[in-house]
């Protein structure tokens, strides 16, 4: 029964602020996601692209990549909370199997990520940490579209 009553306290938290259950996770996954856009842009302008577009130095560009990263990280554990513990994995449609996969995939993937950055200047090739980085946003895109996206358009928009 215990893990019943930290689901059921996790409800309980997540109700005081939003609707239901699933519509948290449905705004925290979005705020995960919009983050992962930030990641994108200042990676981007990190590695010399977007210059233009990214008016930012480098060292701006870097201090925002690396909080906007904690941030989302942040963001997703409650989500995982909830799809691991109270959803489980799920084969019901096409959609719920996608999210299943890329949501067994991401913390490996961020986990490569954070290795690769821990150990950059060993023998991994450079366009490691970029491949990663990039891999990390699909999921989390993925992981949006099938799931958060799907709510707000099937379900309702709303807290």
């Amino acid at each position: 029964m215990p893990l019943a009553d930290v689901s059921s306290r996790y409800t309980d938290l997540v109700e005081s602020v939003f609707s239901t259950a699933i519509a948290g996770k449905a705004w925290l996954a979005t705020g995960a996601f919009a983050l992962a856009f930030v990641q994108v842009l200042t990676a981007s302008r990190m590695w010399g692209r977007l210059e233009g577009a990214v008016p930012l130095s480098f060292s701006t560009s870097r201090l925002i990549h690396r909080w906007s990263g904690r941030v989302a990280l942040l963001l997703t554990l409650p989500v995982f909370f909830h799809c691991v513990t109270i959803l489980g994995f799920e084969t019901t449609d096409t959609r719920v199997v996608v999210h299943s996969v890329a949501g067994s995939f991401v913390y490996g993937v961020v986990a490569a990520k954070l290795l690769v950055i821990q150990h950059h200047s060993r023998s991994y090739p450079p366009w490691m940490l970029p491949l990663l980085g990039g891999l990390l946003a699909a999921v989390l895109a993925t992981l949006w579209l099938t799931s958060s996206l799907w709510y707000f358009t099937t379900v309702r928009f709303g807290f």
